[in-house]
Protein backbone atom coordinates (compact mmCIF):
# COMPACT_ATOMS: atom_id res chain seq x y z
CA UNK A 1 0.00 0.00 0.00
CA UNK A 2 2.80 2.37 0.51
CA UNK A 3 4.20 2.27 -2.39
CA UNK A 4 1.39 2.33 -4.64
CA UNK A 5 0.43 5.56 -2.65
CA UNK A 6 4.15 6.63 -3.48
CA UNK A 7 3.87 5.74 -6.98
CA UNK A 8 0.56 7.80 -7.24
CA UNK A 9 2.30 10.88 -5.39
CA UNK A 10 5.25 10.89 -8.24
CA UNK A 11 2.27 10.77 -10.83
CA UNK A 12 0.58 13.31 -9.83
CA UNK A 13 3.80 15.41 -9.47
CA UNK A 14 4.96 14.45 -12.77
CA UNK A 15 1.33 15.29 -14.18
CA UNK A 16 1.56 19.09 -12.79
CA UNK A 17 4.61 19.40 -13.90
CA UNK A 18 4.20 18.67 -17.52
CA UNK A 19 0.80 20.61 -17.17
CA UNK A 20 3.02 23.94 -16.04
CA UNK A 21 5.39 23.40 -19.63
CA UNK A 22 2.28 22.86 -21.67
CA UNK A 23 1.20 26.36 -20.23
CA UNK A 24 4.34 27.91 -21.00
CA UNK A 25 4.34 27.04 -24.93
CA UNK A 26 0.30 27.97 -24.90
CA UNK A 27 1.57 31.35 -23.67
CA UNK A 28 4.17 31.76 -26.40
CA UNK A 29 2.30 30.93 -29.17
CA UNK A 30 -0.89 33.17 -27.99
CA UNK A 31 2.00 36.03 -27.54
CA UNK A 32 3.16 35.34 -31.04
CA UNK A 33 -0.35 35.43 -32.57
CA UNK A 34 -1.11 39.06 -30.91
CA UNK A 35 2.01 39.86 -32.31
CA UNK A 36 1.45 38.68 -36.22
CA UNK A 37 -2.18 40.34 -35.51
CA UNK A 38 -0.69 43.72 -34.80
CA UNK A 39 1.74 43.69 -37.36
CA UNK A 40 -0.79 43.01 -40.29
CA UNK A 41 -3.20 45.55 -38.66
CA UNK A 42 -0.52 48.52 -38.59
CA UNK A 43 -1.02 48.78 -42.89
CA UNK A 44 -4.38 49.96 -44.14
CA UNK A 45 -5.61 51.98 -47.41
CA UNK A 46 -8.56 53.47 -48.35
CA UNK A 47 -10.22 55.67 -51.35
CA UNK A 48 -12.21 59.01 -50.47
CA UNK A 49 -14.92 57.67 -53.07
CA UNK A 50 -15.91 54.76 -55.61
CA UNK A 51 -17.93 56.40 -58.14
CA UNK A 52 -16.12 59.26 -60.12
CA UNK A 53 -16.95 60.64 -63.59
CA UNK A 54 -14.66 60.43 -66.38
CA UNK A 55 -11.08 62.32 -65.50
CA UNK A 56 -12.07 63.23 -62.03
CA UNK A 57 -9.57 62.36 -59.28
CA UNK A 58 -9.82 60.26 -56.28
CA UNK A 59 -7.54 59.96 -53.56
CA UNK A 60 -5.85 56.88 -52.64
CA UNK A 61 -4.74 56.93 -48.77
CA UNK A 62 -2.19 54.13 -47.10
CA UNK A 63 -2.02 54.77 -43.05
CA UNK A 64 1.38 53.02 -41.57
CA UNK A 65 1.64 52.79 -37.75
CA UNK A 66 5.24 52.30 -36.74
CA UNK A 67 8.50 52.81 -34.62
CA UNK A 68 10.52 55.71 -35.14
CA UNK A 69 13.58 53.07 -36.01
CA UNK A 70 11.12 51.38 -38.62
CA UNK A 71 12.25 51.57 -42.29
CA UNK A 72 9.52 52.20 -44.66
CA UNK A 73 8.78 51.76 -48.07
CA UNK A 74 5.99 52.98 -50.13
CA UNK A 75 4.69 52.11 -53.37
CA UNK A 76 6.14 54.62 -56.75
CA UNK A 77 5.67 54.30 -59.89
CA UNK A 78 2.86 53.50 -62.21
CA UNK A 79 1.34 50.64 -59.85
CA UNK A 80 -2.18 51.37 -59.68
CA UNK A 81 -3.03 50.06 -63.55
CA UNK A 82 -6.12 50.49 -64.64
CA UNK A 83 -5.71 53.58 -63.20
CA UNK A 84 -3.34 56.18 -63.91
CA UNK A 85 -1.48 58.00 -60.89
CA UNK A 86 -1.65 61.69 -61.58
CA UNK A 87 -0.20 62.82 -58.28
CA UNK A 88 2.13 61.50 -55.42
CA UNK A 89 1.68 63.72 -52.16
CA UNK A 90 4.25 63.87 -49.40
CA UNK A 91 4.41 61.80 -46.37
CA UNK A 92 2.23 63.17 -43.52
CA UNK A 93 4.23 62.07 -39.95
CA UNK A 94 2.03 62.34 -36.86
CA UNK A 95 2.91 60.69 -33.06
CA UNK A 96 -0.03 58.93 -31.65
CA UNK A 97 0.09 56.21 -28.92
CA UNK A 98 3.59 55.91 -28.83
CA UNK A 99 4.03 55.62 -32.53
CA UNK A 100 4.67 57.05 -35.33
CA UNK A 101 1.64 57.59 -37.74
CA UNK A 102 2.48 57.91 -41.60
CA UNK A 103 0.11 58.93 -43.78
CA UNK A 104 0.71 58.17 -47.81
CA UNK A 105 -1.72 59.81 -50.30
CA UNK A 106 -1.97 59.32 -54.46
CA UNK A 107 -4.12 61.03 -56.98
CA UNK A 108 -6.08 59.12 -58.91
CA UNK A 109 -8.18 58.80 -62.42
CA UNK A 110 -8.84 57.53 -65.22
CA UNK A 111 -10.37 58.50 -68.46
CA UNK A 112 -12.49 55.50 -69.90
CA UNK A 113 -15.89 54.63 -68.20
CA UNK A 114 -16.31 51.36 -66.42
CA UNK A 115 -15.79 49.50 -63.33
CA UNK A 116 -12.12 49.53 -62.53
CA UNK A 117 -10.22 47.04 -59.53
CA UNK A 118 -7.41 49.18 -57.63
CA UNK A 119 -4.85 46.62 -57.50
CA UNK A 120 -3.22 45.38 -54.08
CA UNK A 121 -0.21 47.75 -53.27
CA UNK A 122 2.87 46.18 -51.62
CA UNK A 123 4.17 48.16 -48.49
CA UNK A 124 7.81 47.29 -46.91
CA UNK A 125 8.87 47.56 -43.55
CA UNK A 126 12.07 46.66 -42.53
CA UNK A 127 12.83 44.11 -45.51
CA UNK A 128 8.98 42.72 -44.76
CA UNK A 129 5.98 43.17 -47.19
CA UNK A 130 3.15 43.87 -46.55
CA UNK A 131 0.29 44.05 -49.26
CA UNK A 132 -3.43 45.95 -48.70
CA UNK A 133 -6.67 44.99 -50.15
CA UNK A 134 -7.52 45.63 -53.45
CA UNK A 135 -10.42 48.54 -54.30
CA UNK A 136 -12.86 48.38 -56.98
CA UNK A 137 -13.90 52.01 -58.58
CA UNK A 138 -16.80 52.89 -61.26
CA UNK A 139 -16.13 55.81 -63.27
CA UNK A 140 -19.30 56.78 -65.25
CA UNK A 141 -19.41 59.13 -68.32
CA UNK A 142 -20.96 62.56 -68.35
CA UNK A 143 -24.94 62.60 -69.67
CA UNK A 144 -25.43 65.52 -71.80
CA UNK A 145 -28.87 66.82 -71.95
CA UNK A 146 -29.49 67.18 -75.55
CA UNK A 147 -32.75 69.03 -74.80
CA UNK A 148 -31.38 72.20 -73.66
CA UNK A 149 -28.43 71.84 -75.15
CA UNK A 150 -28.63 73.44 -78.63
CA UNK A 151 -27.84 71.75 -81.80
CA UNK A 152 -25.57 73.72 -85.21
CA UNK A 153 -25.79 72.24 -88.34
CA UNK A 154 -22.18 71.39 -89.32
CA UNK A 155 -20.32 74.30 -90.67
CA UNK A 156 -18.79 73.35 -94.48
CA UNK A 157 -15.02 73.25 -94.61
CA UNK A 158 -13.16 76.88 -94.86
CA UNK A 159 -9.68 77.42 -96.65
CA UNK A 160 -7.84 78.80 -94.06
CA UNK A 161 -5.42 81.48 -94.34
CA UNK A 162 -1.77 81.23 -93.16
CA UNK A 163 -0.95 83.11 -90.02
CA UNK A 164 0.36 86.91 -90.43
CA UNK A 165 3.82 87.18 -90.08
CA UNK A 166 4.52 87.86 -86.38
CA UNK A 167 7.01 91.14 -86.78
CA UNK A 168 7.29 91.32 -82.51
CA UNK A 169 8.21 87.75 -82.33
CA UNK A 170 10.54 88.12 -85.40
CA UNK A 171 11.92 91.13 -83.30
CA UNK A 172 13.00 89.65 -80.47
CA UNK A 173 15.34 87.36 -82.78
CA UNK A 174 16.43 89.84 -85.09
CA UNK A 175 17.83 92.30 -82.28
CA UNK A 176 20.26 90.37 -80.71
CA UNK A 177 21.43 89.21 -84.06
CA UNK A 178 21.84 92.04 -85.39
CA UNK A 179 23.64 93.52 -82.50
CA UNK A 180 26.34 90.74 -82.57
CA UNK A 181 26.76 91.13 -86.34
CA UNK A 182 27.21 95.20 -85.49
CA UNK A 183 29.75 94.43 -83.06
CA UNK A 184 31.52 91.83 -85.17
CA UNK A 185 31.43 93.91 -88.45
CA UNK A 186 32.80 97.13 -86.33
CA UNK A 187 35.63 94.99 -84.95
CA UNK A 188 36.64 93.76 -88.32
CA UNK A 189 36.31 97.49 -89.82
CA UNK A 190 39.02 98.92 -87.20
CA UNK A 191 41.04 96.18 -87.67
CA UNK A 192 41.33 96.73 -91.50
CA UNK A 193 41.34 100.38 -90.61
CA UNK A 194 43.93 100.03 -88.40
CA UNK A 195 46.24 98.29 -91.34
CA UNK A 196 44.88 100.63 -93.69
CA UNK A 197 46.31 103.61 -91.36
CA UNK A 198 49.77 101.89 -91.22
CA UNK A 199 49.87 101.75 -94.85
CA UNK A 200 49.47 105.47 -95.51
CA UNK A 201 51.87 106.17 -93.29
CA UNK A 202 55.00 107.85 -95.18
CA UNK A 203 57.76 105.37 -95.66
CA UNK A 204 59.73 106.83 -92.64
CA UNK A 205 57.33 107.07 -90.15
CA UNK A 206 55.91 103.48 -91.30
CA UNK A 207 59.12 101.37 -90.83
CA UNK A 208 59.75 103.07 -87.23
CA UNK A 209 56.79 101.91 -86.53
CA UNK A 210 57.09 98.19 -87.83
CA UNK A 211 60.25 98.36 -85.46
CA UNK A 212 58.16 99.25 -82.70
CA UNK A 213 55.59 96.52 -83.43
CA UNK A 214 58.70 94.20 -83.92
CA UNK A 215 60.12 95.10 -80.26
CA UNK A 216 56.63 94.64 -78.50
CA UNK A 217 57.13 90.53 -80.35
CA UNK A 218 58.06 87.93 -78.58
CA UNK A 219 60.05 86.40 -81.27
CA UNK A 220 63.49 87.04 -79.38
CA UNK A 221 62.26 85.48 -76.13
CA UNK A 222 60.67 82.79 -77.67
CA UNK A 223 63.82 81.97 -79.58
CA UNK A 224 62.31 82.67 -83.17
CA UNK A 225 65.46 84.20 -84.87
CA UNK A 226 64.35 83.13 -88.12
CA UNK A 227 60.79 84.83 -88.14
CA UNK A 228 62.59 88.07 -86.04
CA UNK A 229 65.72 88.58 -89.36
CA UNK A 230 62.83 87.86 -92.10
CA UNK A 231 60.65 90.89 -89.82
CA UNK A 232 63.59 92.69 -89.57
CA UNK A 233 64.99 92.68 -93.35
CA UNK A 234 61.35 93.40 -94.81
CA UNK A 235 61.35 96.64 -92.87
CA UNK A 236 64.29 98.15 -94.56
CA UNK A 237 63.87 96.61 -97.74
CA UNK A 238 60.32 98.19 -97.88
CA UNK A 239 61.16 101.15 -96.80
CA UNK A 240 64.50 101.14 -99.60
CA UNK A 241 61.46 100.25 -102.30
CA UNK A 242 59.64 102.68 -101.52
CA UNK A 243 62.21 106.11 -101.15
CA UNK A 244 65.51 104.84 -103.08
CA UNK A 245 64.80 101.58 -105.68
CA UNK A 246 61.30 99.93 -106.45
CA UNK A 247 63.03 96.51 -107.19
CA UNK A 248 64.42 96.37 -103.78
CA UNK A 249 61.96 94.03 -102.35
CA UNK A 250 62.24 91.18 -105.25
CA UNK A 251 65.99 91.78 -105.02
CA UNK A 252 68.62 89.43 -103.14
CA UNK A 253 70.81 90.48 -100.35
CA UNK A 254 73.69 90.90 -103.08
CA UNK A 255 71.77 92.61 -105.66
CA UNK A 256 70.23 95.07 -103.62
CA UNK A 257 74.23 96.08 -102.48
CA UNK A 258 75.07 96.73 -105.77
CA UNK A 259 72.23 98.83 -106.60
CA UNK A 260 72.74 101.03 -103.69
CA UNK A 261 76.09 101.03 -104.99
CA UNK A 262 74.90 101.78 -108.43
CA UNK A 263 72.82 104.69 -107.31
CA UNK A 264 75.75 106.25 -105.54
CA UNK A 265 78.00 106.04 -108.26
CA UNK A 266 75.30 107.57 -110.72
CA UNK A 267 74.82 110.64 -107.80
CA UNK A 268 71.31 109.70 -107.73
CA UNK A 269 71.54 109.53 -103.56
CA UNK A 270 74.75 110.64 -101.75
CA UNK A 271 75.39 107.07 -99.86
CA UNK A 272 77.91 106.62 -97.10
CA UNK A 273 80.12 103.59 -97.79
CA UNK A 274 79.89 102.91 -93.87
CA UNK A 275 76.07 102.70 -94.35
CA UNK A 276 76.06 100.70 -97.42
CA UNK A 277 78.55 98.15 -95.41
CA UNK A 278 76.74 98.28 -92.10
CA UNK A 279 73.90 97.26 -94.32
CA UNK A 280 75.57 94.23 -96.42
CA UNK A 281 76.92 92.88 -92.98
CA UNK A 282 72.85 92.72 -91.60
CA UNK A 283 71.55 91.00 -94.81
CA UNK A 284 74.20 88.55 -95.01
CA UNK A 285 73.92 87.58 -91.15
CA UNK A 286 69.93 87.35 -92.04
CA UNK A 287 70.55 84.94 -94.84
CA UNK A 288 73.12 83.02 -92.69
CA UNK A 289 70.06 82.38 -89.80
CA UNK A 290 67.16 82.12 -92.28
CA UNK A 291 68.75 79.76 -94.39
CA UNK A 292 71.74 78.06 -93.00
CA UNK A 293 70.22 77.95 -89.41
CA UNK A 294 73.14 79.88 -87.63
CA UNK A 295 72.58 80.86 -84.57
CA UNK A 296 73.47 84.85 -83.45
CA UNK A 297 75.43 85.43 -80.45
CA UNK A 298 73.27 86.41 -77.35
CA UNK A 299 72.83 90.13 -77.92
CA UNK A 300 73.40 90.90 -81.74
CA UNK A 301 69.73 90.66 -82.76
CA UNK A 302 69.31 93.73 -80.26
CA UNK A 303 72.40 94.85 -81.90
CA UNK A 304 71.04 95.02 -85.56
CA UNK A 305 67.62 96.15 -84.60
CA UNK A 306 69.39 99.21 -83.98
CA UNK A 307 71.85 99.11 -86.95
CA UNK A 308 68.74 99.40 -88.79
CA UNK A 309 67.02 101.90 -87.44
CA UNK A 310 70.55 104.26 -87.55
CA UNK A 311 70.51 103.24 -91.90
CA UNK A 312 66.88 104.44 -91.94
CA UNK A 313 68.05 107.87 -90.08
CA UNK A 314 71.34 108.29 -92.40
CA UNK A 315 69.25 107.39 -95.37
CA UNK A 316 66.14 109.80 -94.61
CA UNK A 317 68.88 112.45 -94.42
CA UNK A 318 69.81 112.06 -97.68
CA UNK A 319 66.88 111.92 -99.79
CA UNK A 320 66.29 115.12 -101.21
CA UNK A 321 63.80 117.38 -99.45
CA UNK A 322 59.87 117.67 -101.46
CA UNK A 323 59.43 120.96 -103.56
CA UNK A 324 56.67 123.26 -102.51
CA UNK A 325 54.29 121.02 -105.03
CA UNK A 326 55.46 117.92 -102.96
CA UNK A 327 54.62 119.49 -99.56
CA UNK A 328 51.85 121.45 -100.43
CA UNK A 329 50.35 117.53 -101.47
CA UNK A 330 51.40 116.41 -98.40
CA UNK A 331 49.66 119.13 -96.09
CA UNK A 332 46.35 118.41 -98.31
CA UNK A 333 46.89 114.67 -97.39
CA UNK A 334 47.89 114.93 -93.84
CA UNK A 335 44.51 117.68 -94.07
CA UNK A 336 42.32 114.86 -95.67
CA UNK A 337 43.69 112.04 -93.09
CA UNK A 338 43.03 114.35 -89.83
CA UNK A 339 39.51 114.84 -91.46
CA UNK A 340 39.15 111.56 -92.08
CA UNK A 341 40.19 110.84 -88.28
CA UNK A 342 37.48 113.36 -87.27
CA UNK A 343 34.67 111.53 -88.78
CA UNK A 344 35.88 108.65 -88.13
CA UNK A 345 35.63 109.42 -84.16
CA UNK A 346 32.37 110.85 -85.08
CA UNK A 347 31.42 107.56 -86.06
CA UNK A 348 32.90 105.55 -83.32
CA UNK A 349 30.74 107.69 -81.04
CA UNK A 350 27.56 107.75 -82.85
CA UNK A 351 27.90 103.70 -83.35
CA UNK A 352 28.51 103.42 -79.39
CA UNK A 353 25.33 105.39 -78.63
CA UNK A 354 23.49 103.19 -80.92
CA UNK A 355 24.63 100.26 -80.00
CA UNK A 356 24.46 101.18 -76.05
CA UNK A 357 20.41 102.01 -76.98
CA UNK A 358 20.51 98.89 -78.54
CA UNK A 359 21.51 96.97 -75.69
CA UNK A 360 19.76 98.91 -72.96
CA UNK A 361 16.06 98.34 -74.73
CA UNK A 362 17.21 94.34 -75.18
CA UNK A 363 18.42 94.10 -71.58
CA UNK A 364 14.94 96.37 -70.67
CA UNK A 365 12.95 94.31 -72.36
CA UNK A 366 14.47 90.86 -70.99
CA UNK A 367 13.54 92.32 -67.95
CA UNK A 368 10.43 93.89 -67.87
CA UNK A 369 9.09 92.81 -71.35
CA UNK A 370 9.32 93.57 -74.75
CA UNK A 371 5.97 94.26 -74.87
CA UNK A 372 6.48 97.05 -72.21
CA UNK A 373 9.24 98.55 -74.00
CA UNK A 374 7.51 98.58 -77.38
CA UNK A 375 4.95 100.63 -75.88
CA UNK A 376 7.12 102.55 -73.78
CA UNK A 377 8.90 103.54 -76.94
CA UNK A 378 5.97 103.93 -79.91
CA UNK A 379 3.43 104.05 -77.37
CA UNK A 380 -0.24 102.66 -76.84
CA UNK A 381 -3.08 104.30 -76.80
CA UNK A 382 -5.21 101.48 -75.30
CA UNK A 383 -2.47 101.52 -72.94
CA UNK A 384 -2.86 104.75 -71.49
CA UNK A 385 -6.74 104.77 -71.17
CA UNK A 386 -6.43 101.52 -69.31
CA UNK A 387 -4.05 103.05 -66.46
CA UNK A 388 -5.44 106.57 -66.46
CA UNK A 389 -8.11 107.53 -63.88
CA UNK A 390 -11.85 106.52 -65.00
CA UNK A 391 -14.31 108.77 -64.62
CA UNK A 392 -18.26 107.45 -63.28
CA UNK A 393 -20.64 109.74 -64.70
CA UNK A 394 -24.13 109.92 -65.22
CA UNK A 395 -25.78 110.28 -68.95
CA UNK A 396 -29.16 111.12 -70.32
CA UNK A 397 -32.79 110.87 -69.21
CA UNK A 398 -33.49 108.01 -67.50
CA UNK A 399 -30.10 108.36 -66.75
CA UNK A 400 -27.03 105.93 -67.52
CA UNK A 401 -24.18 105.48 -64.80
CA UNK A 402 -21.12 104.34 -66.19
CA UNK A 403 -16.97 104.75 -65.67
CA UNK A 404 -14.72 105.40 -68.85
CA UNK A 405 -11.62 106.67 -69.14
CA UNK A 406 -12.80 109.99 -70.56
CA UNK A 407 -15.93 112.18 -70.14
CA UNK A 408 -18.16 111.59 -72.97
CA UNK A 409 -19.19 114.75 -74.73
CA UNK A 410 -22.87 115.50 -75.92
CA UNK A 411 -23.47 115.70 -79.26
CA UNK A 412 -25.79 117.64 -81.18
CA UNK A 413 -25.80 115.13 -84.65
CA UNK A 414 -25.74 111.76 -85.05
CA UNK A 415 -21.96 111.26 -85.02
CA UNK A 416 -22.28 108.56 -87.95
CA UNK A 417 -24.54 111.04 -89.75
CA UNK A 418 -23.25 114.61 -88.87
CA UNK A 419 -26.33 116.33 -91.05
CA UNK A 420 -28.81 114.56 -88.82
CA UNK A 421 -29.94 116.36 -86.12
CA UNK A 422 -30.63 114.88 -82.48
CA UNK A 423 -34.54 114.74 -82.43
CA UNK A 424 -35.66 116.89 -78.53
CA UNK A 425 -36.28 113.43 -76.77
CA UNK A 426 -33.12 111.88 -77.06
CA UNK A 427 -29.80 112.34 -76.01
CA UNK A 428 -26.40 110.70 -77.39
CA UNK A 429 -23.12 111.18 -75.54
CA UNK A 430 -19.75 109.81 -77.17
CA UNK A 431 -16.03 109.65 -76.47
CA UNK A 432 -14.26 109.32 -80.16
CA UNK A 433 -15.17 107.11 -82.94
CA UNK A 434 -15.25 103.71 -84.18
CA UNK A 435 -12.26 104.48 -86.32
CA UNK A 436 -10.27 104.99 -83.03
CA UNK A 437 -8.85 102.36 -80.46
CA UNK A 438 -11.91 103.25 -78.70
CA UNK A 439 -15.47 104.42 -79.25
CA UNK A 440 -18.12 104.36 -76.14
CA UNK A 441 -21.62 105.83 -76.45
CA UNK A 442 -24.40 106.49 -75.04
CA UNK A 443 -28.17 107.26 -75.77
CA UNK A 444 -31.01 107.68 -74.24
CA UNK A 445 -34.90 108.12 -75.33
CA UNK A 446 -37.54 109.01 -73.04
CA UNK A 447 -41.19 108.70 -74.83
CA UNK A 448 -44.10 111.41 -74.02
CA UNK A 449 -46.65 107.95 -74.12
CA UNK A 450 -46.13 105.14 -72.10
CA UNK A 451 -45.94 102.02 -74.86
CA UNK A 452 -44.53 98.49 -74.85
CA UNK A 453 -41.00 97.97 -75.83
CA UNK A 454 -39.53 95.21 -77.93
CA UNK A 455 -36.28 94.95 -76.95
CA UNK A 456 -35.07 92.59 -79.81
CA UNK A 457 -37.06 94.60 -82.40
CA UNK A 458 -34.74 97.69 -80.91
CA UNK A 459 -32.03 95.91 -81.11
CA UNK A 460 -32.06 94.75 -84.58
CA UNK A 461 -32.79 98.43 -85.51
CA UNK A 462 -29.79 99.37 -82.93
CA UNK A 463 -27.67 97.10 -85.17
CA UNK A 464 -29.14 98.57 -88.69
CA UNK A 465 -28.45 101.71 -87.41
CA UNK A 466 -24.40 100.39 -86.89
CA UNK A 467 -24.07 98.76 -89.95
CA UNK A 468 -25.78 102.07 -91.70
CA UNK A 469 -22.40 103.73 -90.23
CA UNK A 470 -19.51 101.80 -91.40
CA UNK A 471 -19.84 98.37 -89.83
CA UNK A 472 -19.17 95.67 -92.27
CA UNK A 473 -18.94 91.97 -92.11
CA UNK A 474 -20.33 91.95 -88.75
CA UNK A 475 -20.64 88.69 -86.00
CA UNK A 476 -23.80 89.34 -84.29
CA UNK A 477 -24.51 87.11 -80.96
CA UNK A 478 -26.86 87.77 -78.53
CA UNK A 479 -27.49 86.98 -75.04
CA UNK A 480 -29.43 88.53 -71.99
CA UNK A 481 -27.68 91.24 -69.66
CA UNK A 482 -28.14 92.01 -66.14
CA UNK A 483 -26.29 95.06 -63.98
CA UNK A 484 -25.50 94.11 -60.65
CA UNK A 485 -29.19 95.79 -59.15
CA UNK A 486 -30.33 93.10 -61.21
CA UNK A 487 -31.87 95.18 -64.08
CA UNK A 488 -32.09 93.13 -67.64
CA UNK A 489 -31.69 94.14 -70.74
CA UNK A 490 -30.29 92.52 -73.73
CA UNK A 491 -26.90 92.70 -75.81
CA UNK A 492 -25.59 92.16 -78.99
CA UNK A 493 -21.61 91.36 -79.10
CA UNK A 494 -19.25 90.07 -81.97
CA UNK A 495 -16.82 91.73 -84.45
CA UNK A 496 -17.38 93.61 -87.52
CA UNK A 497 -14.46 95.72 -89.76
CA UNK A 498 -14.49 99.46 -89.73
CA UNK A 499 -15.24 101.17 -93.29
CA UNK A 500 -12.89 104.31 -93.50
CA UNK A 501 -13.62 104.86 -97.43
CA UNK A 502 -15.68 103.93 -100.07
CA UNK A 503 -13.56 101.28 -100.81
CA UNK A 504 -11.40 100.78 -98.13
CA UNK A 505 -11.70 99.00 -94.34
CA UNK A 506 -9.66 98.76 -91.20
CA UNK A 507 -7.99 95.42 -91.91
CA UNK A 508 -7.91 94.38 -88.23
CA UNK A 509 -11.49 93.91 -86.58
CA UNK A 510 -12.78 95.48 -83.93
CA UNK A 511 -14.92 94.15 -80.78
CA UNK A 512 -18.37 95.55 -80.19
CA UNK A 513 -20.88 95.18 -77.25
CA UNK A 514 -24.29 97.08 -78.00
CA UNK A 515 -26.53 96.46 -74.96
CA UNK A 516 -30.11 98.19 -74.40
CA UNK A 517 -32.50 98.75 -71.77
CA UNK A 518 -35.97 99.44 -71.85
CA UNK A 519 -38.20 101.45 -68.98
CA UNK A 520 -41.57 102.75 -68.65
CA UNK A 521 -41.01 105.53 -71.21
CA UNK A 522 -37.57 105.08 -72.09
CA UNK A 523 -35.00 102.99 -73.85
CA UNK A 524 -31.22 103.83 -73.01
CA UNK A 525 -28.27 102.20 -75.35
CA UNK A 526 -24.73 101.85 -74.61
CA UNK A 527 -22.31 100.82 -77.51
CA UNK A 528 -18.30 100.08 -76.59
CA UNK A 529 -16.71 99.63 -80.05
CA UNK A 530 -12.57 98.35 -79.70
CA UNK A 531 -9.85 97.35 -81.56
CA UNK A 532 -8.48 94.15 -80.15
CA UNK A 533 -4.22 94.16 -79.48
CA UNK A 534 -4.79 91.21 -76.97
CA UNK A 535 -3.58 92.42 -73.87
CA UNK A 536 -5.57 95.71 -72.69
CA UNK A 537 -8.64 95.81 -75.18
CA UNK A 538 -10.48 93.13 -73.18
CA UNK A 539 -9.96 94.30 -69.81
CA UNK A 540 -11.37 97.90 -70.60
CA UNK A 541 -14.32 96.62 -72.37
CA UNK A 542 -14.83 94.46 -69.80
CA UNK A 543 -14.65 97.49 -67.03
CA UNK A 544 -16.55 99.71 -68.68
CA UNK A 545 -19.47 97.02 -68.98
CA UNK A 546 -19.46 95.79 -65.73
CA UNK A 547 -19.94 99.30 -64.41
CA UNK A 548 -23.15 100.03 -65.98
CA UNK A 549 -26.33 101.58 -63.97
CA UNK A 550 -29.09 102.48 -64.56
CA UNK A 551 -31.53 104.99 -62.69
CA UNK A 552 -34.47 102.68 -60.89
CA UNK A 553 -38.01 104.42 -61.65
CA UNK A 554 -40.91 104.64 -59.56
CA UNK A 555 -42.35 101.89 -61.23
CA UNK A 556 -39.55 99.29 -61.11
Amino acid sequence: MLKIKEHKTQYTNRTRSLSFVEVKANVFCLFIFLVSISSLGQVSSSIDSTAIKIGEQITYTIEIQADSTDQVLFPEGQSFMPLEMIESYAIDTSFEQAKYKLVKKYGLTQFDSGKYTIPSQRVVINMKPFDTDSIMVEVADVLVDTTKQKMYEIKPAMEVKSPPLDLLKLLYWLVPILLIAGLLYFYLKRKKRKKEEERQLPPYEEALFALKKLDESHLLKEKRSKEYYSSLTEIIKRYLDKEIDDNAMESTSDELIERLQLHKDAGHFDFDAATIKKLDTILKRADLIKFAKMIEEEGQAFADRNVVEEILNETKEIIPELSEEELLENELYLEALRKKKVKRQRYKIAMGVFLGVILTGVIYGSIEGFDNLKDKVLGNELRDLSESRWIKSEYGTPSVIIDTPEVLVRLEEENDQPKRVLPRNKSVFAFGSTLDPLFVKVSTTKFQQEKEMDLEKALDDALVALEESGARNMLVKREEFETEKGIKGIKAYGKFNVQVSDNKMKKDPSDYELILFTQQQGLQEILVVIQDDERFAEGIKDRITNSIELEITQQQ
